[in-house]
């Protein structure tokens, strides 16, 4: 039996095949530019009004971790705007952090990239902005949200996925010099 019908078989890759450092090491730089591109999907499509975005969602989840408001509303200036350090650090550990989870989990099961990752991105949207932010009352009820809030996080989650997937494949293949541990090192489709 060829290495590729073991793979789709058991749903996983051969060990040998798997390469975790790399793995890491691709998600931490895959999460940088995913979370690059998750500001930059919110610029034309903003999740939320002014009103409630004047304490945003990592801001309001530190607060009930019990930072305080001074440090999660602290900002520093660039070019004339003050800017929410916090709020950027929250928001590139929460890509970093997702990334390298993907990172690592594709190495052993590849299914997790379905869709070259969108189906990720779309679970950790609805697992956070469905479940779990509302039921701390981080943000109001699934059904108190307003139809663009939900129509920007969703397309801005499939986007942010696609591209760490797109950045993953890549890095990892070039690093490696191997495609990904469920193809076959003799395919044509490298």
């Amino acid at each position: 039996m060829g290495e590729q019908s073991v793979t789709v078989r058991r749903g996983v890759t051969d060990p040998a095949r798997r390469r975790h450092a790399t793995a890491v090491l691709v998600g931490i730089i895959a999460g940088c530019i995913g979370a690059i591109v998750k500001f930059g999907w919110e610029v034309p499509f903003p999740p939320r009004t002014p009103e409630r975005n004047a304490t945003n969602p990592p801001q309001a989840f530190a607060e009930l971790l019990g930072v305080p408001p001074d440090i999660t509303h602290a900002t520093y200036e660039l070019s004339g705007n003050a800017l929410p350090w916090f709020s950027f650090l929250m928001h590139f550990g929460f890509s970093i952090g997702f990334a390298v989870l993907y990172c690592v989990v594709a190495e052993q099961w590849p299914r997790i990239k379905l869709w070259q990752g969108v189906a990720y991105g779309l679970v950790v949207w609805i697992v956070w902005h469905w479940l779990l932010m509302p039921a701390l009352g981080v943000v109001p009820p699934l059904w108190d949200q307003p139809p663009a809030e939900h129509a920007s996080e969703l397309t801005g989650h499939a986007a942010w996925m696609w591209v760490i997937e797109l950045t993953r494949r890549d890095l990892r293949n070039r690093l490696t010099h191997e495609p990904d541990a469920e193809v076959p090192l003799t395919s044509p489709f490298r």
